[in-house]
């Protein structure tokens, strides 16, 4: 069974930097597009940046220059570096990756999160 699994959350001050990793296990024949998302309480999802399994990157506008998303391949996991973080950053961030197992056709598959707090 294919399953995401996030890592990296934690409090950070202002202005500070974390790098959340988003690793799938199981019977993996191939990961096609991924992306990360954020909630913060009280408003809706929101795609944060995603990457195509060719490298091609989007990026929500207010993450432009401070954040970047990654893969390896190899280590079927899919990074988020965030820089410069803001309080306004403060949410759980969820992965997100349309994956082919063993039933031979991409499935999409959902992280249950991990909570960045931007905080002094």
């Amino acid at each position: 069974q294919v399953q995401l699994v996030e890592s990296g959350g934690g409090l950070v001050q202002p202005g500070g930097s974390l790098r959340l990793s988003c690793s799938a296990s199981g019977t993996i024949l191939n990961i096609g597009s991924a992306g990360w998302y954020r909630q913060a309480p009280g408003k809706q999802r929101e795609l944060v940046a995603s990457i195509t399994s060719g490298g091609i990157t989007n990026y929500a506008d207010s993450m432009k220059g401070r954040f970047t998303i990654s893969r390896d391949s190899a280590k079927n996991t899919v990074y988020l570096q965030m820089n410069s973080l803001k309080p306004e950053d403060t949410a759980v961030y969820s992965c997100n990756a349309w994956i082919r197992g063993v039933s031979g056709t991409y499935v999409d598959y959902w992280g249950r999160g991990t909570q960045v707090t931007v905080s002094s």
